[in-house]
């Protein structure tokens, strides 16, 4: 598969890389308190220039190997409401899986889906060894997403990353190829 045609597929979704016309829609989606409160990494307020900033970067590092970074596209509407990635640390062949839906896209079965559609691409054509996750303690929503996509709860890391002025608990979350692979037979 070229790398700059990447695209997965889903019975709902499209996948693919995200291109500098995506910024508006991300700004607007990513932009959203709630989804700056649920992630590691989105700041809030989402500036104007830090959707095209994000985007240029992801498709140097994508190139580089370092990431891939997907927009979700509905395909019934072709509208992105959301994004879900991979960074990828070559040294020690494994993955970090990561995602956002907007809002309006939650309790739809959307990122189950696509992060699904996320692991397949990297275990079966990155071919990494593991893949893991994590979330906030206080997200138990996003660990319901890893536990529907075969991932195991591997850890507790107590006040370990600050968010808006205080230190946050993640729950870490992973799945080896092999166990992927063995759940994935069957489907």
């Amino acid at each position: 598969m070229k790398k700059e045609t990447l695209k997965l597929e889903t019975e709902r979704l499209l996948l693919r890389l995200l291109d500098l016309s995506d910024a508006e829609r991300v700004r607007e989606l990513a932009g959203d308190k709630e989804i700056a409160d649920t992630t590691t990494n989105i700041p809030h307020p989402y500036e104007k220039g830090m959707a095209e900033e994000w985007i240029s970067s992801s498709r140097i590092k994508f190139e580089s190997g370092e990431c891939v970074h997907l927009a979700v596209i509905l395909k019934a509407t072709q509208e992105l409401i959301g994004a879900i990635g991979l960074i990828i640390d070559k040294g020690f062949n494994r993955g970090e899986l990561g995602y956002w839906i907007g809002r309006e896209y939650w309790n739809q079965g959307y990122c189950t889906e696509g992060s699904r559609a996320v692991l397949d691409y990297g275990f079966n054509q990155l071919l990494l060894h593991k893949i893991t996750s994590s979330h906030f303690a206080r997200n138990p929503s996003s660990g319901r997403v890893m536990r529907k996509i075969g991932m195991k709860k591997e850890g507790f890391l107590k006040k370990h990353v600050p968010k808006s002025g205080k230190y946050e608990d993640l729950v870490i979350y992973g799945v080896l190829r092999k166990e992927w692979k063995e759940e994935n037979e069957h489907r």
